[in-house]
């Protein structure tokens, strides 16, 4: 019952006496267990970063931390961005844009972190500030193409553009394959694409520690290739790497950007 601000009743009913009502508690606010859950989470990567950072001596210059949201709601990321997240990552075009034109009103930066097709290169420079997975020609041309048209509609800055490095030692690991990257060899020549491309801009590399292999040895392997790279190209220094099983073997090994998903999120949800 709706409580009357004038012409209340002078006797109230006394919940202390045989059939009297007690008034209804004051709504308070609402408990948000999986806030409660994704502060606990991030607070311990947090941790496991400062610590990866202190040992490898880089106060001076910790990486950025990107969340991978991908198969997780957009109401995660608006938890996560309440706990200072500002850079977020998705795997699926779809999903990402649909995600981005929900939470516009967040300014967070949209990392793509997935094998892109061609053919989205249109979709994902709408929404994404930085793609991580080019790994050929024929994306990088897209992403330029794309990217003429989206700057001239909208003035948008350049597209941050990581060269996706296959680090795996068997060219004919399938799921390397499947990952997707370029050869550590053709780096340099995909570099001088991208930086010649009008609204891109060389941003560094990325790379996944393959299966079985020991992640130290990988991100190792890619802190020369990033050093190749910005010999030549100096304001490419980004590298990409580290997840939630490696992120400590990254940060050892220089890197600007790591992408973890699983430790902040917990389990991907059901696919429905």
């Amino acid at each position: 019952m709706t409580e009357q601000v004038q012409g209340r009743d002078a006797n109230p009913p006394n919940p202390d006496v045989a059939g009297g009502s007690a008034p209804a508690a004051p709504a308070g606010p609402v408990e948000d267990s999986r806030l409660a859950e994704l502060e606990r989470n991030l607070a311990a990567v947090r941790r496991r970063i400062a610590t990866a950072v202190t040992a490898a001596g880089r106060q001076a210059n910790p990486p950025r931390l990107i969340v991978v949201t991908k198969f997780h709601p957009a109401e995660d990321i608006r938890r996560l961005a309440s706990l200072g997240i500002a850079d977020v990552g998705e795997n699926r075009d779809q999903e990402a844009a649909e995600k981005a034109a929900q939470l516009g009103d967040l300014g967070l930066r949209w990392h793509f972190i997935g094998q892109l097709q061609s053919n989205k290169a249109k979709s994902v420079v709408k929404y994404a500030q930085a793609v991580h997975s080019v790994d050929r020609p024929a994306l990088a041309a897209a992403l330029a193409k794309a990217m003429a048209a989206e700057s001239d509609r909208t003035g948008r800055p350049a597209l941050d553009c990581f060269i996706q490095v296959n680090l795996a030692e068997q060219a004919g690991d399938l799921a390397a394959a499947h990952r997707g990257g370029a050869a550590p060899d053709e780096v340099l020549g995909l570099a001088e694409q991208l930086a010649g491309a009008a609204g891109l801009r060389l941003a560094g590399v990325m790379a996944v520690a393959p299966l079985g292999a020991e992640p130290a040895a990988a991100f190792e392997k890619l802190a020369g290739i990033s050093g190749q790279l910005a010999a030549q190209f100096p304001e490419a220094t980004g590298i990409s790497a580290g997840m939630s099983q490696d992120l400590e073997e990254a940060v050892r090994f220089g890197a600007t950007h790591l992408r973890i998903g699983s430790d902040i999120l917990g389990p991907r949800p059901a696919l429905r």
